[in-house]
């Protein structure tokens, strides 16, 4: 399948250091790519540099087959046919909603036609006379997107276009653009921070780090096999046991973990997230016994436990006396504090990388 969007060898210097440096991306018609990470990593001057609104150092832009940007082309954005949307919805206040999502549409009948079927399908139908200081927030986020759905650009940018909706409504008016990106067809490249937007959003996420793509993959395989220990702790809190390998395994206080093609005397770290620690209760000094799936137990004592609402966070310190757990347990569980318990780890769940 050809690319909408493709960029090859993407850098950027700014202040010293290179905020994009070698970024090599493609997106396919339909398609929602998102470039995840923590701010100033490089997406959001990735994302200006494709609009045409930002100059590369280096590289290529290609949009629907046709090179926008190298070494000697620069083609402004107005000429560039891409979608824009960012935090800030940008309507005008004294146009009408109807006339916002025809701005810079030709004056005529399929014009008119092309408004009221946007006006439609983003569930505002009756709105067209209204001005933006007639809408709520998740109203002014809709006719944004139909703005810039109007011309029916093949490549949709989008810069934390949800940032500025409370949490209530960001869940469903990000469902409602999803629906709307994929009737249209549009290859769309989404820039945010937060992974769980990502993860709902996504059929594929492109992690950024100090101006590169660290891992890119669909949004089950990068959370279940990521690139790294940095990246792990991106998507959710993690647990770390660290350890040396000796003869390829590591010791802990589960027992040993394999740490194949790693040097003898690597420090390693062992990544496992809370919802994968196993509870139970001590009898006796004695716990469950080992198994193949979840190995040897170890034994912690509660040092604090607290209910957040759909789960409770149960925080231990582990009998070798420096090795701290945290789990997370469905529902209400809040055992004392001094409460020994033996816990136990899925172990296909828990990723050994190098000690960073």
């Amino acid at each position: 399948m050809t690319a909408r969007l493709q960029i090859d060898g993407l850098s950027r210097h700014l202040g010293g250091r290179n905020v994009v440096d070698g970024i090599d991306l493609s997106v396919a018609a339909g398609q929602v790519t998102c470039l995840l990470g923590p701010s100033g990593c490089g997406k959001s001057t990735t994302l200006r540099i494709i609009a045409g609104v930002d100059r590369q150092d280096s590289g290529r832009v290609t949009l629907n087959g046709r090179v926008v940007a190298d070494d000697q082309i620069h083609m402004p954005p107005e000429h560039r046919g891409v979608g824009l949307m960012f935090q800030d919805f940008a309507l005008f206040p004294h146009l009408s909603v109807a006339a916002n999502i025809g701005f810079g549409l030709p004056r005529d009948a399929a014009s008119d036609a092309r408004v009221t079927e946007l006006l439609t399908r983003i569930d505002l139908v009756g709105y067209g006379a209204k001005h933006p200081h007639e809408l709520s927030g998740g109203e002014q986020q809709r006719v944004a997107l139909a703005r810039a759905l109007a011309p029916r650009p093949k490549v949709m940018l989008m810069d934390e276009p949800f940032s500025g909706l409370d949490n209530r409504l960001r869940d469903e008016i990000r469902d409602a653009t999803l629906s709307v990106l994929k009737e249209e067809g549009t290859a769309v490249l989404l820039v945010t921070h937060e992974p769980d937007e990502a993860m709902r959003m996504a059929d594929e996420i492109a992690l950024m780090r100090d101006g590169r793509i660290v891992q890119r993959a669909a949004p089950y395989n990068i959370y279940n096999a990521p690139a790294d220990r940095a990246a792990a702790a991106f998507f959710s809190d993690i647990n770390t046991l660290t350890g040396r390998v000796n003869g390829a395994l590591t010791q802990t206080p589960f027992g040993q973990f394999l740490a194949p093609g790693l040097p003898e005397g690597t420090e390693v770290d062992i990544v496992f997230r809370p919802q994968h620690v196993r509870l139970d209760f001590d009898r006796g000094g004695r716990g469950p016994n080992p198994t193949a799936s979840e190995g040897t137990p170890a034994r912690g004592t509660v040092e604090r436990a607290r209910f957040m609402g759909k789960e409770s966070l149960v925080e231990f310190v582990m009998d070798d006396g420096t090795s701290r757990v945290t789990a997370t347990v469905p529902a209400v569980f809040l055992p004392k504090a001094g409460t020994v318990m033996w816990l136990s780890i899925r172990r296909d769940r828990c990723f050994v990388f190098p000690h960073d």
